[in-house]
């Protein structure tokens, strides 16, 4: 799937992190993040608070082009956005938010969301149906692509669920459990060349990005942010993204130069070629 990013399109990934400050009144910091797929190069990052108008994770966070192919988390499944990538000749395939995404039926009346995961009824089916993403202005045509999980998956994921409402004093509604057994993506690849089962596949290696976080925050000790203020906090962070993608930049100019391993001298007598 990644030599379609040789064929006219570009393939990225979306995603952000948080970072505390320290101390118990601490400010948290939000990284938005995209690499390119399938290098990894960072093409765009931005730092904002968390909390205020503007910090949430939105594909409206990154500069989209035509051409741009896009993988995203469910944090980005808004109307919103979707509409915005849309506008901007970019195509998304992001995680759907069950409880919050409006989806319609491409001839009008409510998309039954519930019903076409129940419909998958053993590991590993996948399904597609054509659906409409948001109302009116942000209505985006696309369709709605899903994968029964495995057992296992499924009991780890409703556990989950289970435990997070538990600490917020919450019920689970049955339609949460229900969906927690399925991969939900919302899509606006063309379905020509992508179908669902290609769609799915394409949208694992958004864990890419994710990965990088993970090695930002263990090599260059990004999760640790030390200084106080938000003039101060903002230079120390970009300060460490900056020495982060300069080292990622050697490592893979490094890993392109093959040394010879010793000294080039020439043989005796050897004589120039004509």
């Amino acid at each position: 799937a990644l030599s379609a990013a040789a064929s006219g399109f570009q393939v990225r990934a979306f995603d952000a992190t948080t970072v505390k400050e320290p101390g118990k009144t601490g400010s948290l910091w939000r990284i938005h993040y995209s690499v390119n797929l399938p290098s990894l190069r960072c093409d765009h990052f931005g730092i904002t608070r968390t909390e205020g108008a503007g910090s949430g994770e939105s594909f409206k966070r990154f500069p989209i082009r035509e051409g741009d192919f896009v993988l995203a988390g469910r944090g980005y499944s808004t109307a919103p956005g979707i509409a915005y990538a849309a506008a901007a000749g970019g195509r998304v395939a992001v995680r759907a938010d069950t409880g919050s995404l409006t989806l319609s039926r491409p001839e009008g009346g409510r998309f039954d969301l519930l019903g076409a995961a129940r419909s998958l009824s053993r590991p590993g089916v996948a399904g597609c149906w054509p659906a409409v993403a948001g109302e009116r202005e942000q209505a985006v045509s696309g369709r709605l692509c899903a994968l029964r999980k495995s057992e296992e998956a499924t009991r780890v994921a409703q556990d989950k669920i289970r435990k997070k409402a538990r600490r917020n004093g919450r019920k689970v509604k049955p339609e949460t459990l229900e969906y927690a057994k399925c991969v939900i993506l919302f899509t606006t690849f063309p379905e020509d060349g992508f179908p669902a089962e290609a769609v799915l596949e394409w949208h694992r290696l958004r864990w890419q990005v994710e990965l990088v976080f993970k090695r930002f925050k263990s090599l260059a000790r990004l999760g640790h942010l030390p200084k106080r203020g938000d003039d101060s906090a903002r230079a120390w962070l970009y300060g460490k993204l900056l020495t982060a993608l300069i080292a990622e930049k050697l490592v893979a100019h490094a890993a392109a130069v093959s040394p010879w391993g010793y000294e080039l001298a020439r043989a005796k007598g050897a004589q120039p070629l004509a």
